[in-house]
């Protein structure tokens, strides 16, 4: 993995302090408002949300802020959202603060009100928006259009949330004014319809300003987050929105703070793993004409692409979410060379947010968990082979080097990774391969020696010296019984793609979940016809909305896809496949391989041999061995779970 290095006579640019109005900021890395339902059902605060803010502070970051906080009960979006609502939140702000002042940086708060992104199944309020739009991928739910006092008393909602911020000792407030929630439907032409005194889109954010601003006093910076477009059809264009906010009561904020989007384009707001890394740098240059500090999100997930962008005069600071919940450590790490575990933009974190339970990080299992502290080391010591160099493996394995055992890999392929690395060539996962090298930096760090192309059998086993065996041979892809599904031209997706064949001309896909959907897209991307059959009602429906916000649209809108959902194969031939849909059945005629994805058995035939060498400290299932694999944040897991198991019997008497 690439390291950003400087000689020790040259102070990195995003090193260097900054000051936002009265706040001082150390550096110049942010840890941006990131929702993450760490708080209880009501709004306030746990200590597993002052651990994670903590575990930021102490990772680096000059600001760290808590996330979109709710200024009115009515504006709450998701179920465990912070509140600033009501007095009584104001010890657990304290608490944040506290936590985040003790680790050496200052405290942020973003004011927010969801409008028409807020829906009464979460809040028992019907939504409240400048006009009667619904917000379809929120839940749809005709929202109320607000009278023009009403407005006024938001104004005034949004003022006792500063408030409340200062008396909790909130260094830095944020005036949420992007990614279509209320101040940003103001400001909307497709979302502000009004006649009165707030048909002008700039009214409602010019006294949110001068309110906030008043309560929050002169001890406290204020600032303004802004969508630089809106990413939608007779929404805000970038030209639009600068022409706006050049307009707006600059000279009563601090700083800006650019993202860009709306719900209804949500790929803006979490940026996919296709796109360019700081690809709104060249948006948030624009601003700085305005005189204020510019801060600027999107996709900045390496100290060098950071590094660019305060260097080269895009921005003052960088805002950094899903990079710090995959490392807290990173904005230390980046100003020193240290290495730092890479986000891969999987989306996992933000797809959970809808569940109610806390979010999760697919490559960091103790994101959200910082509060458990950290799993204690066993005072003895042992030896551990780890048989299989995927996910689960290498993650077994560096957990128990960590812990100081002595640890063996052994892979029967040529590489690490195992299907994971197969799904890293894909077109929508590029950013795989950086976790895959991670591991490989690290376990040389912990110098864990890895053997590929070994294969194990009894008799390797036999002489084997170990203390413990992991098996995390992973699992082998599940073929229909169909007649021709042994025929030469039919593979399972992952045999397929370990062939490293060039794109077919033509190909059919059977499977419609994420594996299915992911080869279908990337070969569809590729040039080839593709026809794609699955039994579920949708694709990819155990994936996240925004993990899949480029896929499903692509393969849904190339004229060279064939989708038939609900549907299965009943034969194969050469040339053709029996499909059968609807409880009719009609021959297509087809052409190149048959690709079928119907899921993983785990791959355990080297367990009883694995069991009979008789270990003293056992043999321990990983992954898809275990059948506790399928997403990679289970893998993550279950190596936790097998190294703790191991530590626990290392010390037993």
């Amino acid at each position: 993995m690439s390291q950003c290095r400087h000689h020790a006579d040259q102070e990195p640019a995003t090193g260097r302090p900054l000051t936002l109005g009265p706040a001082r900021l150390r550096n110049r890395f942010v840890s941006a408002p990131m929702e993450r339902n760490y708080c209880e059902i009501d709004g306030t605060v746990t200590d597993r949300y002052a651990e994670y803010v903590a575990r930021r502070a102490r990772g680096g970051a000059a600001l760290v802020f808590a996330e979109a906080a709710y200024v009115r009960a009515d504006g709450k979006g998701r179920l465990r959202q912070l509140g600033v609502d009501v007095d009584e939140r104001i010890p657990g702000i304290a608490r944040l603060a506290a936590a985040v002042h003790a680790g050496g940086a200052l405290f942020g708060v973003e004011l927010n009100h969801g409008g028409r992104t807020a829906q009464g199944a979460v809040n028992g309020f019907r939504p409240v928006a400048p006009s009667p739009v619904p917000c379809l991928p929120a839940g749809g739910e005709l929202p109320r259009e607000l009278a023009t006092e009403e407005v006024h008393e938001l104004v005034a909602a949004y003022a006792e949330g500063a408030r409340r911020c200062r008396e909790a000792g909130v260094d830095v407030i944020s005036i949420h004014g992007a990614h279509g929630y209320l101040v940003h439907q103001f400001l909307s032409p497709a979302r502000n319809l009004r006649t009165d005194e707030f048909a002008d889109p700039l009214r409602f954010l010019g006294l949110v300003i001068e309110a906030v601003g008043k309560q929050a006093g002169p001890g406290v910076a204020v600032g303004l987050r802004i969508s630089a477009h809106e990413g939608i059809e007779g929404g805000l264009s970038a030209e639009r929105t600068f022409e706006l906010i050049s307009r707006t009561r600059l000279d009563l904020l601090s700083f800006l703070d650019v993202s860009a989007g709306s719900y209804e384009a949500g790929q803006w707001i979490i940026q996919p793993g296709e796109w360019e890394r700081g690809l709104l740098a060249p948006y948030a240059q624009r601003y700085r004409a305005l005189g204020l500090p510019v801060g600027v999100a999107g996709r900045i997930s390496t100290p060098e692409s950071a590094e660019a962008i305060v260097a080269g005069g895009q921005a003052d600071f960088v805002s950094l979410a899903r990079t710090l919940h995959a490392d807290p450590g990173f904005p230390r790490h980046a100003l020193t060379g240290g290495r730092y575990r890479p986000c891969i933009a999987c989306n996992l974190c933000i797809d959970r947010l809808g569940t109610g339970e806390p979010i999760p990080c697919s490559v960091n299992p103790r994101a959200g968990r910082e509060y458990l502290g950290e799993p204690a080391a066993p005072a003895a010591k042992a030896s551990v082979v780890v048989i299989g160099a995927g996910p689960a493996g290498l993650e077994a394995a560096r957990q128990l080097a960590e812990h100081g055992q002595r640890v063996r890999v052994l892979e029967a392929a040529g590489h690490v990774g195992g299907q994971f690395a197969l799904a890293g060539r894909l077109q929508a996962l590029p950013e795989y391969h950086r976790i895959l090298d991670w591991w490989t930096a690290e376990l040389d760090r912990l110098g864990v020696t890895v053997r590929t192309g070994v294969h194990v059998t009894g008799e390797v086993l036999a002489r084997l010296d170990a203390d413990a065996i992991v098996l995390a041979t992973g699992g082998a892809g599940r073929l229909p019984d169909v007649p021709g599904a042994g025929l030469p031209h039919v593979f399972d997706v992952r045999d397929w793609l370990a062939r490293d064949e060039d794109v077919p001309r033509s190909c059919v896909v059977w499977g419609a979940d994420r594996e299915g959907v992911a080869v279908a897209d990337h070969l569809a991307t590729g040039g080839a016809e593709v026809l794609l059959v699955g039994a579920q009602p949708s694709l990819a429906p155990s994936v996240g909305r925004r993990a899949k916000i480029l896929m499903v649209p692509r393969l849904t809108g190339n004229p060279k896809v064939r989708l038939h959902l609900e549907s299965t194969i009943s034969a194969i031939e050469s040339g053709r496949v029996l499909l059968r849909s609807g409880g009719h059945e009609e021959w297509r005629p087809v052409s190149g391989p048959v690709l079928i994805s119907h899921g993983v058995a785990p791959r355990t035939d080297l367990l009883a041999a694995c069991t009979a060498r008789r270990p003293r400290l056992g043999v321990h299932l990983a992954g898809d061995a275990g059948g506790t694999g399928g997403s990679l944040h289970r893998c993550f897991l279950a190596a936790e779970e097998v190294a703790g198991a191991i530590a626990r019997l290392c010390d037993a008497p």
